[in-house]
């Protein structure tokens, strides 16, 4: 999602917006803290490690869920991912095939299925259990801190480093799904997206980091580019190819999972023609796109290492010995 100005903004009109609308966001947090109280939760047979934040958007927790089940994978583990599919029409459960287009499933149910088989459900206690029937020894929820119909074994929360957690006000006042202390209080870990050191009141459990990256590729260095995404941040990507030195001639910025149309890519790609320019963009976005809407579009893709190792490891000897 895109934040809106007030969010952070000082002006006069910023500060009356968010007091006006701050008694919906105190009950939008109780709506939270009172699910979370009544829950009776599914358990399913097989571990459950949900990868979940407490700010809505752009904390990287998809590429960080991608790297857990690397070290799930790296145990001989099965993982599967289970997601709510959000962008998608399908409710589910259903398994995500090559024959899904983001329309679908949405766009990360799609980056996650190329690493292991994902489970998209609105239901995400049905979904589990459909992952279980698969094959799932250990399932990775991507997103779902705040839904509480599927019993979790280990609940990491993604916390943007140089973001924090914003204005510290919930939805819609400011960018929270609830009160930080609440969140927290149902977290094993916190996992820091890259550099900063956000505050976490009264968190006592283990604090990683994770560094988000380009992956390993050919050299951006003096190529001139007009790059375009429709992610939560889309500053970070562009951020990304200036720092691998690309020539920035154009940045297009949009909604974050954006479904293009004809004519915007069309624009994008005749300005990068008549820029000479090589036209860019994200994973996230590139999966949203038709086979014929990617000709003469590029991808800048992005890994997480976690660290320190040793103590994600330990975390994960609970739940998921090496076989």
């Amino acid at each position: 999602m895109r934040a809106p100005d007030f969010w952070d903004r000082s002006d006069v009109l910023s500060r009356l917006a968010r007091g006006v609308l701050s008694p919906l966001a105190a009950l939008y947090g109780e709506t939270v803290r009172y699910k979370a109280g009544r829950a009776r939760p599914y358990r399913v047979r097989v571990p459950v490690i949900c990868v979940g934040n407490i700010s809505a958007g752009g904390t990287g927790k998809t590429p960080i869920a991608i790297a857990i089940a690397d070290a799930v994978i790296a145990r001989g583990r099965n993982p599967f991912f289970l997601t709510r599919g959000y962008g998608g029409t399908l409710k589910g459960p259903v398994v995500v095939s090559r024959s899904h287009r983001a329309r679908d499933v949405g766009d990360e149910p799609l980056l996650l299925s190329r690493k292991a088989a994902t489970v998209v459900a609105r239901n995400r206690a049905a979904g589990a259990e459909l992952a279980a029937e698969r094959g799932a020894d250990v399932i990775i929820m991507d997103d779902g801190h705040q839904n509480f119909s599927l019993a979790k074994d280990l609940s990491l929360i993604v916390v943007d480093g140089a973001r924090g957690f914003g204005n510290g006000l919930v939805l819609p006042a400011g960018p929270l799904r609830e009160p930080v202390p609440h969140g927290l209080a149902r977290a094993d870990a916190v996992i820091i997206s890259g550099g900063g050191n956000p505050s976490l009141p009264a968190f006592e459990g283990l604090v990683l980091r994770a560094h988000i990256g380009p992956a390993p590729a050919p050299s951006w260095r003096g190529q001139r580019v007009l790059a375009f995404a429709g992610i939560g941040q889309p500053e970070k990507f562009f951020a990304s190819l200036t720092d691998l030195g690309a020539e920035i001639v154009e940045t297009a910025s949009f909604t974050d999972h954006h479904f293009y149309t004809g004519k915007e890519l069309g624009a994008l790609k005749a300005k990068a023609r008549a820029a000479k320019a090589r036209l860019v963009t994200t994973e996230k976005d590139f999966v949203r796109l038709s086979e014929a809407e990617r000709e003469d579009i590029e991808i800048l893709p992005v890994t997480a290492c976690i660290e320190p190792l040793a103590a994600l490891d330990r975390l994960l000897d609970r739940l998921c010995p090496a076989l």
